[in-house]
């Protein structure tokens, strides 16, 4: 087949129908071929990115794949014939086939207990099921399907579930913030990441898109058929499950103690235990640190968010295309480098809303989310500065979660309480006055704002940075420094303050048959990066089999 990649298409007559898109590309491709469209036996779109780097001229840029009716001598000679232009360039590939996630093998003596059904701990637990380990997976939430649910009532004002929330549940944290799936990392496993994916419902599009996201509408349902496909293979997975214990012996997994909803304990022998628990589970860290597991501080950060009318986005991205249903609602990427400091966007959400992301009493933490059609009225990111090592007090390697826990519940405070969170105009914020009602720009966040001031909230170099860097953001990105845009606080779950340090065998470097994994142990940021670590991990244990 031939690649015909880095080909422009202009916007003109697209309505971001798929038959019209595809109408386009087979005529796009014809056309730098020089053949027929009827020549062009099968076409795949492989890649697909939007090109706004001159507001007047944004255009879409294609990578796509066609076979010829003529077979492989009519490839060869057309490509060699063909002539690109503005930079198209054309390849002749062979298809590759799909490989699994991880070859079978022989069984373990025991079986393997994930601990945690995130992205890294969902697609750890598939990968070794694939191997034939029947693995266990635990969650202390819910399914995603009644976690959907709590979620839901939470936001409306109901009380908050410490067990399952927009932290706990079946498919993470992930699940409730967009569900973007592109990073800046690579790995192997990534294309069949999202093979997985679109078998378990997710769109096709994200197989294509250059930067994909399904939507915190569609995840829940996507997460359980990727559940469902880790039982149909031997694991099993039981919600509602909290681990209380570990036995490291020796300096070896023994085993773990695990805690039903009804409070039951039981003592399950193991001598394997993925430890992909997510950056929230603080509780967990605190019993690895009295286990005598190695942890170490880590660099995290804290801000809050920070909401603009998603149409001044669009306007400030892509000029006179602003709104072109081929386009959709425009993200952006920012950061500013200030000296010793930096702020910088983070899970920038489309057409999305701020979320309520408590997992603990008396604490409120946002984030934002977004559904697959982002087509709500504002955008929404996070707005962070770094917390380093040497910024916190002592040496407990929990000090990060206690300066986190401390924002938390000093903004549930400012709140005035239930969850409320504090909010204030960016225009006040910048001049250090108070606010007191909202401008062009209604904050989204559901259980409501208090009006008033951010300031004293978050450590005085993360608000001073933040303050300082604004304007400057403000001219990378029209209209972001904008006085009525919204700050709402605080967002103090963006990464994990904390490290489960793990050697290049992926085990814990102080307890053998302990791998730590995904974005609470410290090694993933992100949908993608945390999939694809537990992957590594469950490739690691199939490997210890000898």
């Amino acid at each position: 087949m031939i690649e015909i990649s880095n080909l422009p298409l202009g916007l003109a007559g697209l309505d971001g129908t798929p038959e019209r898109k595809r109408e386009a590309l087979l005529a796009a491709v014809a056309h730098t071929l020089r053949i027929s469209e009827d020549d062009i036996a099968s076409l795949e779109l492989r890649k697909r990115s939007i090109d706004a780097r001159k507001r007047q001229d944004v255009h879409l840029v294609l990578t796509a794949r066609a076979t010829l009716g003529g077979g492989e001598a009519a490839e060869r000679k057309v490509a060699g014939r063909a002539r690109t232009r503005g930079g198209v360039q054309l390849r002749l590939v062979e298809e590759t086939p799909s490989r699994p996630l991880i070859e079978r093998g022989r069984a373990l003596p025991m079986r393997p207990v994930v601990v945690g059904a995130g992205c890294a701990g969902l697609f750890c637990a598939l990968a070794l099921a694939e191997a034939g380990l029947e693995p266990l997976l635990i969650e202390r939430g819910d399914d995603a399907a009644r976690r959907s649910a709590v979620v839901r009532a939470f936001a409306e004002g109901g009380p908050l579930d410490p067990q399952s929330n927009i932290q706990f549940g079946l498919g993470g944290a992930g699940t409730f913030s967009d569900g973007k799936l592109y990073t800046g990392t690579r790995a192997p496993s990534h294309r069949a990441i999202l093979e997985l994916m679109v078998s378990a419902g997710a769109p096709a599009s994200i197989l294509s898109d250059a930067h994909p996201h399904i939507g915190s509408d569609l995840l829940p349902q996507v997460v359980d058929a990727l559940a469902a496909r880790i039982v149909e293979l031997g694991g099993e997975l039981r919600c509602r499950t909290r681990l209380t214990g570990i036995d490291t012996t020796g300096g070896q997994v023994r085993g773990v103690i695990v805690e039903d909803a009804d409070g039951r304990e039981e003592r399950i022998v193991t001598s394997h235990v993925v430890l992909a628990c997510g950056h929230s589970a603080r509780d967990v860290f605190e019993l690895m640190r009295d286990a005598g597991v190695v942890l170490e501080r880590k660099t995290f950060a804290m801000g809050y968010r920070i909401e603009h009318l998603q149409s001044e986005v669009n306007r400030a991205q892509h000029g006179r295309f602003a709104g072109h249903p081929a386009l959709g609602a425009a993200p952006y990427k920012l950061s500013c480098h200030l000296g010793e400091r930096s702020a910088f966007s983070f899970c920038m959400c489309p057409g999305g809303y701020v979320v309520a992301a408590a997992s603990e009493p008396g604490g409120v933490v946002t984030n934002g989310m977004s559904e697959s059609g982002r087509d709500g009225v504002n955008a929404n990111a996070g707005l962070l500065s770094n917390v380093e090592p040497a910024d916190l007090p002592g040496d407990d390697p929990l000090a990060g979660i206690a300066l986190q826990r401390a924002c938390e519940q000093a903004a549930f405070e400012a709140g005035g309480g239930s969850f409320v969170a504090p909010a204030q105009l960016v225009g006040d914020f910048l001049q250090g006055v108070r606010s007191s009602t909202p401008g062009a720009v209604s904050p989204t966040y559901p259980r409501g704002v208090a009006w008033g001031s951010l300031a004293g909230l978050l450590p005085e170099h993360v608000e001073g940075t933040i303050r300082a860097a604004i304007p400057q953001l403000g001219r990378r990105l029209a209209g972001f420094d904008a006085s009525d845009a919204v700050l709402t606080g605080v967002e103090t779950r963006s990464s994990s303050p904390v490290r489960l340090t793990r050697g290049e065998d992926m085990q814990s470097v102080s307890c053998r048959g302990l791998y730590p994994c995904g974005e609470g142990a410290g090694y993933a940021g992100g949908i993608m990066s945390a999939a694809a670590d537990g992957i590594r991990v469950a490739r690691a244990i199939a490997a210890t089999r000898a």
